[in-house]
């Protein structure tokens, strides 16, 4: 049986954001390549990653940030699995994985400690 590969853009199931699944290393990664609104109405310059918990980090903008790392291909569940999500709304990163519905559906489940309680997003590729 052939896997459905995940690597390619994505639009997030708000269609506010595409994100880039690419390899990185031997894992999948994911990065913020578009946003509907890129720019603060404020003050006019790019979003920044505000929330990040690493004040450090807080300056650096959310154009291609990585939201998704460390994801491998587990075939017992045909699944991309033991990766983070990083959500710039709240600062937090979740456990999360990855799994094919179709070529161009995949789910995204963030969670924290057990995968069945956690919250699932749909994500189509971007054509």
């Amino acid at each position: 049986m052939q896997t459905v590969s995940p690597l390619g853009v994505w639009v997030d199931d708000s269609g506010d954001a595409h994100i880039e699944v690419y390899h990185c290393g031997e894992k999948l990664c994911g990065r913020l390549v578009w946003l509907r609104e890129p720019n603060d109405a404020r003050t006019g310059h790019p979003k920044l990653d505000a929330r990040n918990p690493e004040p450090h980090k807080r300056n650096q903008p959310l154009q291609n940030l990585v939201v998704l790392q460390g994801l491998t291909y587990s075939a017992g569940s045909g699944r991309w699995e033991d990766g983070q999500i990083y959500d710039p709304h709240n600062g937090r990163t979740y456990s999360c994985y990855l799994s094919m519905a179709n070529k161009d559906r995949m789910e995204v489940k963030g969670y924290i400690g057990f995968s069945i309680i956690g919250r699932s997003h749909y994500w189509s590729r971007v054509k």
